[in-house]
């Protein structure tokens, strides 16, 4: 049987699974990505054992992306994202976050209080 924490730990899976198959590729601009993140943050809210969901959209990568585009707006992606979610499972609080770490959009605990 998993414990309560092995529980969180795993919702906090979901989520983030969710939450980055939902909306990358999601067309994003400078102009669009603060609605956008804050689209993220209630869509995952809604989800059970969710206390908070904090979504940054990179400004600076956001524009690097788009000096030598032709359009003015390109694809959501994990580089462009931080992301921090407090989940809670039957007393056990687990904190997590997704940002990039050598050119990939890690997903990771940060911490498990029981």
């Amino acid at each position: 049987m998993p414990t309560d924490a092995q529980n969180a730990c795993f919702e906090a899976g979901i989520k983030f699974g969710s939450l980055y198959h939902q909306f990358a590729g999601t067309p994003v601009s400078p102009e669009s990505a603060d609605s956008l993140a804050r689209a993220i943050e209630e869509s995952i809210a809604n989800q059970p054992y969710c206390e908070a969901v904090r979504v940054t959209i990179r400004r600076d990568e956001l524009e690097a992306a788009l000096e030598d585009a032709t359009a003015d707006y390109t694809e959501l992606t994990g580089r462009f994202l931080d992301v921090e979610m407090d989940i809670e499972y039957e007393g056990t609080a687990v904190q997590t976050k997704m940002e990039m770490e050598d050119g990939y959009p890690l997903m990771k605990l940060v911490s498990v209080e029981e």
